[in-house]
């Protein structure tokens, strides 16, 4: 399909520099109608101004679509992803991976609903994104047409990009002292940072690099209990009071900021081959992760706990490479979520300066039992002396190795 064969695209606008830039391109090298879909994750930031610069941009009105995904992105994507413990890289909790299938998704929707020939989106030829967008979008719809400026345009380095914006009267948002801000993308789980100040890895970010935590030091110096409640795998409460999903979740960054809890500064290997340095944040979602792992110490068996942990590397790479709609992928949550049938409980953690800790875990499905365990008299409930036999069986191949070493004298 040629650029002139495209008459209308559905554009994922934030309102920003970057995305208000490539509304203005597409409008003047495509000369296609656009239209802006603009989600709000719980960015943290006003969504209406979006509409405003929409307007601004020459969008009619019929053609601005703003949706609340809030619950739907905490039910739907980050509770799932949270039953598998998902972490990357040994750390990352992918909460800019986990949120843009559910964008590719409204993207799909809306173009089918308004009969667009293409979407695009605003993601560097560099980075994750582009892939995450693409795989979910021909996952979907595998006919669309993709648009993805910076793999076609000159605006080359932000220099330009701010060259265009200004040419074109595109408002240019600045940071707190008067710039063009670094790369920043938030949600309700997370927020990151990178480019500009960042691009050292071996200078510490800046304080005013963190939008989401104070920092641990200024953190209470008295610790914070909580207590949050599971169902099948899912937190439900926070001290006893039921939420919805996204409700809970931004209770636990609320208590997760005022703790200095959830800050993250990784260099990752991204799927398009480089090394880059981000600063994350992400204060509910450590809290939740460590809940989680809570509950199921209590509530899974050996066998599934050690099965989970195993898959977690797999399943995790698979959401960071975009690969939230492959069967792999969903034959992996099949898995995951049969495992949670029963990690229903409470949670009871300590919230102290940076850290979270769990101090008590209860269940009614709890597989703990005391009277094993207990260095008291357990009266008959388990007898010692059964482990000779176990130990010896576990132990025969190894002294049978043992027996031929020292037959060939090794």
């Amino acid at each position: 399909m040629s650029r002139k064969d495209i008459k209308k695209v559905v554009l994922a606008y934030s309102g920003g520099l970057d995305t208000s830039v490539i509304l203005k391109w597409l409008q003047t090298e495509y000369g296609a109608e656009v239209v802006t879909f603009t989600a709000d994750l719980g960015q943290g930031e006003e969504i209406e101004p979006a509409r405003k610069k929409a307007e601004t941009l020459g969008i009619k009105p019929s053609n601005i679509f703003i949706e609340d995904l809030r619950e739907e992105f905490v039910r739907d994507f980050v509770f799932p992803m949270f039953r598998a413990n998902a972490v990357y890289e040994g750390v990352y909790l992918l909460g800019t991976s986990i949120a843009r299938p559910l964008i590719a998704k409204k993207q799909i929707e809306i173009a089918e609903k308004v009969g667009a020939d293409a979407v695009c989106h605003g993601a560097t030829g560099k980075g994750n994104d582009q892939v995450r967008f693409e795989l979910g979008y021909y996952a979907l719809k595998p006919d669309i047409k993709v648009i993805a400026p910076w793999r076609e345009w000159n605006l080359t380095s932000r220099t330009k990009l701010l060259e265009f914006a200004e040419a074109n009267q595109i408002p240019i948002a600045k940071d707190k002292r008067g710039d063009a801000p670094f790369s920043v993308d938030a949600n309700l789980l997370h927020s990151s940072s990178e480019g500009k100040v960042l691009e050292d890895p071996a200078k510490e970010a800046d304080s005013i690099v963190y939008q989401r935590t104070i920092s641990p030091e200024d953190a209470p110096d008295k610790p914070t209990y909580i207590e949050v409640g599971f169902e099948r795998g899912d937190a439900v409460s926070i001290d006893g009071e039921n939420l919805s999903p996204a409700s809970l979740l931004a209770r636990l960054n609320a208590l997760g900021k005022a703790n200095g809890i959830g800050r993250l500064d990784l260099v990752e290997n991204r799927f398009v081959g480089m090394k880059s340095r981000g600063v994350y944040e992400t204060p509910g979602g450590t809290i939740l992760l460590v809940a989680h792992r809570g509950i199921e110490s209590i509530t899974l068996d050996r066998g599934a706990a050690h099965l989970k942990d195993d898959i977690m590397p797999r399943y995790a790479a698979l959401i960071y490479n975009g690969f939230w709609f492959s069967p792999e992928r969903e034959m992996l949550q099949a898995l995951i979520d049969r495992s949670q049938e029963y990690v229903t409980g409470t949670v009871r953690l300590k919230l102290y300066k940076g850290n979270t800790e769990v101090v008590g875990r209860s269940s009614p499905l709890s597989l703990y039992s005391e009277s094993l365990v207990t260095f008291e008299d357990d009266q008959g409930a388990y007898d010692q002396k059964d482990a000779a036999g176990f130990i010896k069986l576990n132990a025969l191949r190894l002294r049978t190795l043992a027996m031929r070493k020292r037959k060939v004298g090794k």
